[in-house]
């Protein structure tokens, strides 16, 4: 690590960077940064957080990096006439990525458990820090999103926890191919869907993830992740699902709840079969609780001892987190964003019953140019008759970027499929028919990524429906 050298992140407010920042600190080093949304005034709340624990922030202008014994941490997708690479450059200061700097610190725990898939990470991730955390192991946990259970007054954004150096559980990203970076001892896989990239180099990045590590927990639920458990050496992989009777941790008799569920997970091995209660809602938790209890079951934990802190487990913010219930509407805050998280969401609110007003705001223009057919399927599938969709454009904060497809294109062909959905320029405009339509029973979704505006724009349309 370099203990003389202070660290400058340039996005510092990023669903990645933060975390980062805040953990670089908490371990002892200086740290300062930059932000586009820190320019534009979005999100205050988030970099007046930072700014209380000591951390300096600068316009993205440059200014925050003039000494060569700085690193710049910044994004392989940084753009080279920023004014923070510009300046970096001008002063000779070491420039890095996010994903490296993290997977030093990671490469460097004996105990390294990194949690990879397409949907789930940040939950199963989430999960398995908080049992870890509250047998008293003391892990060190890199989360892409906030984990309610660790927050604080002190630390309202918590995805990041600085704990022992022989313990870390990260989540791992696939979108930017950084996950071959890292070196687990165990390695989770909850499964493989079309979302960033094309399934066959997934498939490639995914098996090489799951076979260079000690232990490979996999999800055979899944057919793509069954396939590389088939794959690769067998006394290294421990598989989960619902279920399964091949499965070596396997859920049964499940019961779904309006805020959790309940099952019995059975451990082959041993044959034990133990009851768990969960605090959060959906099938696709039940996947995610069983593969972190496996993490744990891999580090020494007894079942019975990581079903006890599991039960303990709030959940992670925006992963269906109901902001509140105002004239029998209640909303709904929630990160689904690719065709697997869309459909998880829709199927574990169509457990219980309510109509869905929903609206969707793709994550960017070329997201939504590569998943059009697959983001029209999943919603055509998991839209009932009742229920209606409305999506503004891709979110936008600047950049160069193609504008092939529009939310409007989408929209139309949900439409000829027998839908009610309407496309609007912007989300002000969705919001007003959402409470235009919204009537006693009904819940409001909002879905969406990498827009931190999404909760405060979930939380004023509660505020307009109660007025």
């Amino acid at each position: 690590m370099r203990e003389d050298k202070h660290y400058f992140f340039c996005g510092i407010g990023g669903s990645g960077m933060l975390p980062l920042a805040t953990l670089m600190y908490d371990l002892g080093h200086t740290v300062a940064g930059s932000d586009r949304a820190l320019d534009q005034g979005r999100t205050t709340q988030k970099f007046q957080s930072l700014r209380d624990k000591g951390i300096r922030l600068f316009p993205q202008d440059g200014s925050g990096i003039s000494r060569a014994n700085q690193i710049l941490v910044a994004s392989a997708a940084v753009e080279e006439g920023v004014p923070d690479v510009v300046a970096a450059q001008k002063a000779g200061a070491e420039r890095i990525t996010r994903a490296g700097l993290l997977a030093d610190l990671f490469n460097a725990a004996p105990e390294a458990i990194a949690v990879g898939g397409t949907s789930g990470k940040s939950t199963t991730t989430g999960m398995l820090g908080w049992i870890l955390h509250r047998a008293g192991r003391a892990p060190t946990i890199f989360n892409g999103a906030v984990m309610k259970n660790f927050v604080s007054p002190d630390n309202p954004f918590a995805s990041a926890v600085a704990g022992g150096p022989d313990l870390f559980v990260s989540e791992v990203d696939e979108s930017d191919g950084s996950i071959a970076l890292f070196k687990p001892r165990i390695a989770v896989l909850n499964n493989i869907a079309f979302d960033h990239k094309p399934l066959a180099e997934l498939r490639a990045l995914f098996h090489d993830f799951a076979n260079g590590a000690e232990i490979a927990i996999i999800n055979i639920d899944n057919d793509e992740t069954a396939a590389i458990a088939r794959e690769i050496p067998s006394d290294k992989v421990v598989t989960f699902g619902i279920g399964d009777a091949r499965a070596d941790l396997s859920a049964d008799n499940l019961v779904p709840e309006p805020e959790g569920m309940l099952f019995e997970v059975t451990e082959k091995a041993s044959g034990s079969v133990v009851p768990v209660t969960l605090r959060v809602p959906g099938g696709h938790n039940v996947e995610n609780a069983l593969a972190a209890l496996a993490a744990a079951r891999a580090t020494g934990l007894s079942l019975e001892s990581a079903v006890e802190c599991l039960k303990q487990f709030m959940g992670i913010k925006r992963r269906l987190d109901v902001v509140g219930t105002s004239n029998g509407v209640t909303v709904i805050d929630d990160f689904a964003h690719n065709p697997d998280k869309i459909t998880a969401t829709l199927a574990t609110l169509h457990e219980f019953t309510g109509r869905l007003l929903i609206m969707f705001q793709p994550h960017g223009f070329g997201p939504l140019r590569l998943m059009e057919q697959a983001f029209v399927d999943c919603f055509t599938r998991g839209l009932q008759s009742q229920d209606v969709l409305t999506m503004p454009e891709p979110v936008y904060f600047g950049g160069t970027v193609e504008r092939t497809v529009s939310s409007a294109d989408i929209i139309k062909q949900i439409c000829v499929a027998g839908c009610e959905a309407y496309a609007f320029a912007d989300r002000a405009a969705c919001g007003d028919k959402l409470i235009e339509l919204a009537r006693k029973g009904d819940r409001i979704v909002i879905m969406g990524a990498r827009d931190d505006t999404l909760s405060q724009f979930a939380s004023e349309l509660l505020d307009k429906i109660s007025k």
